[in-house]
């Protein structure tokens, strides 16, 4: 059975590519180099994703959906530019969960999960210490680079929030041990 892939990669209006990865835009308040999605309704809870078909339905959305089923393959075939981000987006949420201790409470979990999202040393495509370097291109230039750096962390930094929120819905003072389950799970046998 093949992996989940990106519903984005047929998006009519393409993104902006840095190299192959896809500057696709974001349902954020963080600022960044891509435009924001507008946001649902205010009585959607902060830990459910608006529907697909919904205009503010986006890549972070879709990330956090097919984490878990994602997490079981060790191969992945890349279909389009789009997946590029998916699995960028599932190694950050394996780091994430790894830094959830089962007893922490979302306070605890917020300072060290803000802590690896806010961090500015993490490689980008064309690093050395990038995984599956010949799959991910590097950018053209050191403004490109720049660029790219600024919408990854504008990505890290949204869905370390969005995660959050999901593994803290039922209870503040503890992790779901659901979403905790997938800590020791490489998604492809890799990691950031």
């Amino acid at each position: 059975m093949p992996a989940y892939n990106s519903m984005f990669n047929t998006d009519p209006n393409p993104p902006r590519l840095i190299g192959n990865f896809p500057l696709l835009p974001l349902r954020t308040k963080i600022r960044g180099p891509v435009y924001p999605l507008p946001f649902p309704d205010p009585a959607l809870p902060e830990n459910e994703s608006p529907d697909q078909d919904s205009e503010s339905y986006d890549i972070l959305d879709e990330v956090l959906a097919l984490f878990r089923a994602n997490t079981f393959f060790r191969n992945f075939e890349i279909q389009g530019n789009a997946d590029r981000l998916l699995i960028y987006g599932i190694w950050f949420v394996s780091d994430c969960l790894g830094k959830i201790k089962p007893t922490a409470s979302r306070r605890e979990a917020t300072k060290e999960v803000n802590n690896l999202a806010l961090d500015t040393n993490f490689a980008i495509p064309g690093d050395p210490s990038w995984p599956l370097r010949q799959m991910y291109e590097p950018p053209r230039d050191r403004q490109d680079a720049e660029v790219l750096r600024q919408y990854m962390m504008q990505v890290r930094q949204e869905l370390a929030e969005r995660l959050l929120a999901r593994v803290y819905a039922d209870d503040e003072t503890r992790p779901s041990k659901w979403w905790l389950s997938f800590t020791k799970r490489k998604f492809m046998g890799k990691g950031l």
